[in-house]
């Protein structure tokens, strides 16, 4: 039906439709002679919208009204053609298309088979944060997560923070690692005494996390090396596994993450960084190769380095590393370093 029939009626085009039920027939000049001037355009308003027709009988100005389901009918035939015919469509693409469904299927099967597919590389930080949502949304049972770095910036925990309170309204389980130095960060510690007042655990470790989250010990996603905001989403079961495996691992040797962080927890924490830089100055890593294993700002790592070279009285990286890798003397030797007379 044209836009203009589906308008609603005029006054005058209900007034003659009124006048017309109440007849079996009229003309224009009657109804001119009831209703005033405007009956001949009503006239040609109605039939428009099949609500007039012409008598019975060939009188060309006779008229007569149809009821207002049958001039439904009758307007809406040519849409009901249009839909049959879009119906008729929609099945033949269907049926075109459907009949490629054994094809695409082989052809999964082989896919997996041969393992593509079960990784999957994802550059685009928005399409990473879509897909760790839907993930998130998705999973049932516990969400693995290790998050090395330190504290994790404010907006990160804030777009986190209502994902991970409606995961644990559901009773999904979440386990998290990050480093010790997320313990100062007090956004950090914000956050993580929101999630373990509904049940997260959360704990930190000095080095050796890697980046990834693993849901349901079927799908994980992990950091790409060099390529900021990408990650590699892993369906294959053995790798999945294997990321499972190492996040326990870290797990049993990391430290319950406290809310807040008293004298002797602080001074406990700083010896256990003060021996992991020990240990990577001794393998002569670079302030910021060091600073970013742990977690910490480079001015912060060279501080700790600074006092450790004092300490050992070293007056350079190089001399300090001899000093720190070297054994103490009188440990070679047998019967050497047992203590015995000291």
């Amino acid at each position: 039906m044209p836009a203009d029939e589906a308008e609603e009626l005029s006054p005058a085009a209900r007034r003659l439709y009124a006048y017309a039920v109440e007849r079996h027939a009229f003309d224009t000049a009657e109804a001119t002679e009831a209703l005033g001037v405007r009956a001949a355009a009503a006239i040609t308003e109605l039939a428009a919208a099949h609500l007039l027709q012409r008598a019975p009988g060939g009188a060309p100005d006779r008229w007569t009204a149809v009821a207002p389901r049958a001039a439904a009918a009758r307007a809406l035939a040519p849409l009901a053609l249009l839909v049959r015919e879009t119906h008729d469509e929609m099945d033949r693409l269907r049926g075109r298309l459907e009949a490629l469904v054994p094809a695409y299927e082989a052809g999964t099967a082989h896919r997996d088979l041969s393992g593509a597919g079960r990784l999957e590389l994802v550059t685009d930080l928005g399409a990473v944060r879509g897909l760790i949502a839907e993930l998130v949304a998705a999973c049932e049972t516990e969400l693995l997560t290790s998050q090395p770095g330190g504290g994790r910036p404010l907006e990160t925990l804030e777009e986190s923070i209502g994902r991970d309170e409606q995961l644990l309204a559901r009773g999904v389980r979440m386990r998290t690692i990050y480093q010790h130095t997320a313990r100062y960060s007090r956004p950090t510690a914000a956050y993580v005494e929101r999630v373990t007042a509904l049940g997260a655990q959360v704990r930190t470790l000095g080095d050796g996390l890697m980046r990834m989250l693993v849901f349901d010990g079927h799908t994980g996603l992990m950091a790409v090396p060099d390529r900021s905001g990408a990650a590699l989403v892993v369906r294959e079961p053995n790798v999945v596994h294997f990321m499972t495996a190492a996040f326990e691992r870290s797990w049993v040797a990391a430290e319950p993450f406290p809310v807040t962080v008293s004298p002797d927890a602080a001074r406990s924490i700083s010896d256990e960084l003060r021996q992991t830089i020990v240990r990577l100055l001794s393998e002569g890593l670079e302030d910021k190769v060091i600073a970013r294993r742990l977690g910490m700002s480079e001015r912060t790592c060279q501080r700790h380095i600074a006092e450790i070279m004092r300490a050992v009285g070293a007056k350079s990286r190089f001399q300090a590393g001899y000093l720190l890798a070297a054994p103490p003397p009188g440990s070679s030797g047998a019967g050497a370093g047992t203590g015995a007379g000291d």
